[in-house]
């Protein structure tokens, strides 16, 4: 999946292509509060699987979970023709370079066959996209890459060393391009410039783009690799990396430190490819070259960049959402919507919390351990790490957005010693294992194999293609590296139950003075129009929407299309009265219009979940929209104050419970008979809560704190 498709949401999401760097051996805070936790054409090129995902219930903690077998397996020779402006280290000595397949799709016989993008020309042999793309190859790098430095694996070096010489080939070397990167190339090394169907910039190496940032990435963890253990290979990554720096200096960074307009609000105008998406990746990367401590001019231009970088990534930070309004706390990843959150390229709290270290700049950590540890427990709670919000959650789960999640909740953790996000990082890689909407395991072991999503009906994906290949290996890599945490993970085998963010659509409820309107797309140009359709409302109508009955409060976020200029506003009550008074309780307002200045976005106006004053109580089953003009009403979002996520397994059963609310509260659970309850409570930054269990009663008390913000992670175990 390209950069254009990923924003306009045109690909399937499981079929997609679209960091922390090298772990320490031992992460520096414990895992606490998890109870036992704690602790050629297609059918020309096939493999055979070894086993069955089920294997998985017998791997042990002690035994590597990493398996380059599959990756390797999408690895070819490829063939470096003669083309001016590109070449690569040793290009005359040696003309055949490695990159991996784009796609492996799973025979009825358990094997896989390797294909590349788009329509296979018989005649040519030639696809319409190409066999090997520089995203893959950038990233199958960083796996040989950090394979290597963890294991000391000569074959993972020698691939990385070959992966690394075939995207140097990919970048440009001169003209008005150099510095940028081809995304596309054929079996037989032919460059394709300018893919089929048309991939945005064309052709791809005119503009900045994803894989020129994920060849930031692959340069900076290759030259920190290689630095010492050969330094004239080393030396030419760092040329490479500088004809990169120069490219983006000459775009985007020459930007800085100016910002642009979107929806009335200000985004740094220096990101690349306007996202923090992107350019969190090669954040990873300048942060690892930088930390091989270089000498030379390179290395204060990658300094520059680094900071310059880091810096709009946090720009792009929440802060206003934390919590309970959406989106809370997470850093957006894309200047033109401030309605889209997605998980491609979602390394960025990982990124800024490295940089925050790198750079001896604590303001950066800020926004990383926000987004980690108020968004992704409310992700989890509302069913999973999906792959976007646009702004309703509705998409697959691949592997790409769950290790995004996993890597930036270690990399956190580890930054501001947070071992809270410890107890998150756990349950969201029991996704690999189990914990997730198909019930089964998404990664093997036993073959490497990772599968290429699973839909939210929990239908799955089977092939195995390199994108959700590589990134499981990096989340596996990462669990390998932290002992406490993939023995907590393993643990995690199954989601029992998920309770937090829905959505209930504004076409389902009683129109009076308006009419349900189906565009010809749900796509805006920044956001999606939840379930297709959305409610028109004229002065003086009103919106009566069912909603289920819960057992407690519940932030409620009408989804409002606002116009540009001030248009009215709607009053949210709920239907029945409040006891005792006869009245209705008033919920709060939105404003139908206000969204300011268009700039650089898409489409004028923002469809966006606008928070209210005041919860939803408990048992009311009824939210009712009233408007002064015309307004256009999409959803509401209803958010329970205390989320939870119920998982299970060989550790046995936990629960996570999530605060939106802004006091402390106390939930009352069940204690099976013989045992006594166990529970861990964090704040609104990951941190333990001193003496949480205080006014709670002793371990036989079913009461559970969990502070504002924060949450808590519950298990039983036999008295003693």
């Amino acid at each position: 999946m390209t950069y254009n498709d990923v924003r306009s949401g045109s690909c399937p999401p499981t079929h997609s292509r679209s960091g922390r760097f090298a772990l320490a051996a031992t992460l520096s805070v414990a895992l606490v509060g998890t109870g036992a936790l704690a602790v050629a054409p297609a059918s020309a090129v096939t493999a055979t699987a070894g086993s069955t995902p089920s294997a998985l219930r017998a791997a042990e903690a002690s035994a590597p979970l990493t398996n380059l077998s599959h990756l390797n397996f999408l690895l070819a020779e490829v063939p470096l023709p003669v083309i001016a402006g590109h070449t690569t280290y040793q290009a005359t000595e040696n003309p055949v370079v490695e990159a991996p397949w784009t796609y492996a799709d799973k025979n009825d016989d358990g094997s896989y066959s390797r294909i590349g993008g788009g329509t296979l020309d018989p005649a040519t042999g030639y696809y319409g996209q190409g066999a090997f793309n520089a995203d893959d190859t950038s990233r199958a790098a960083v796996v040989y890459l950090r394979h290597w430095q963890q294991t000391g694996d000569p074959t993972s070096r020698d691939h990385a060393f070959q992966t690394l010489r075939s995207l140097t080939y990919l970048q440009t070397t001169e003209g008005p391009n150099a510095g940028n990167v081809v995304l596309w190339q054929q079996v037989d090394g032919t460059l394709n410039p300018s893919a089929e169907p048309v991939e945005l910039p064309d052709p791809s190496d005119s503009a900045e783009s994803y894989w020129l940032a994920r060849t930031v990435w692959a340069l900076g963890e290759g030259y920190a690799a290689f630095a010492d253990e050969d330094p004239e290979f080393a030396a030419f990554l760092e040329e490479r990396l500088n004809l990169s720096l120069a490219a983006l200096n000459a775009g985007s960074l020459g930007d800085y430190p100016n910002f642009d307009v979107a929806d009335g609000d200000p985004v740094p105008a220096w990101l690349i490819a306007d996202g923090a998406d992107a350019s969190a990746e090669a954040v990873l990367g300048l942060a690892a070259y930088l930390q091989a401590e270089p000498a030379g001019p390179t290395a204060a231009i990658a300094e520059t960049a680094l900071s310059q970088l880091s810096e709009g990534i946090a720009a792009m930070s929440t802060v206003e959402g934390a919590s309970g309004d959406w989106p809370f706390g997470a850093i957006m990843p894309w200047t033109k919507s401030p309605s889209l959150w997605h998980a491609w390229g979602g390394l960025a709290p990982a990124a800024v919390a490295t940089a925050s270290e790198v750079l001896d700049d604590p303001a950066l950590l800020t926004a990383a351990v926000q987004d980690s540890a108020q968004f992704s427990p409310q992700l989890l709670a509302a069913g999973g790490p999906d792959n976007a919000w646009s702004p309703t959650p509705g998409e697959a789960q691949i592997a790409y957005g769950v290790d995004s999640r996993l890597q930036s909740l270690v990399a956190t953790a580890d930054a501001a010693d947070a071992p809270g996000l410890l107890n998150i990082a756990a349950i969201t890689a029991g996704w690999y294992f189990g914990a997730n909407r198909s019930g089964l395991p998404a990664y093997d072991p036993a073959t490497g194999t990772a599968i290429d999503g699973i839909e939210r009906d929990g239908r799955v994906n089977p092939n195995s293609g390199a994108e959700s290949t590589i990134h499981a290996l990096l989340s596996m890599l990462t669990l390998d590296a932290n002992p406490d945490l993939k023995a907590a993970a393993l643990g995690v085998t199954a989601t029992v139950a998920t309770h937090g963010l829905s959505v209930v659509e504004a076409e389902s409820g009683i129109i009076t003075g308006g009419t349900v309107t189906t565009p010809e797309s749900s796509w805006t140009g920044e956001a999606n129009w939840s379930g297709g359709a959305y409610v028109d409302l004229a002065a003086g109508g009103t919106l009566r929407i069912t909603v289920p009955t819960d057992d407690q409060a519940r932030r409620v976020h009408p989804i409002v299309n606002q116009v540009v200029d001030p248009s009215g506003t709607t009053t949210w009550t709920t239907g029945t009265s409040r006891p005792g008074t006869g009245k209705q309780l008033l919920l709060g307002t939105t404003a139908n219009g206000g969204a300011g200045e268009q700039g650089v976005t898409e489409a004028p106006g923002q469809l966006l979940p606008l928070p209210l004053a005041n919860t939803l109580p408990a048992r009311a089953t009824e939210v009712v929209g009233t408007t002064d003009a015309a307004a256009q009403l999409d959803a509401l979002l209803i958010q329970p104050l205390i989320s939870t996520v119920a998982v299970t397994g060989p550790a046995g059963d936990s629960t996570l419970f999530v605060s939106a609310d802004v006091a402390d509260t106390q939930r009352r659970v069940d204690v099976p008979r013989g045992q006594q309850l166990v529970q861990q409570a964090f704040d609104a930054t990951g941190q333990p809560v001193a003496d949480s269990h205080k006014g709670t009663g002793d371990k036989r008390s079913g009461k559970v704190f969990i502070a504002a913000g924060g949450f808590t992670q519950v298990w039983f175990e036999s008295k003693r």
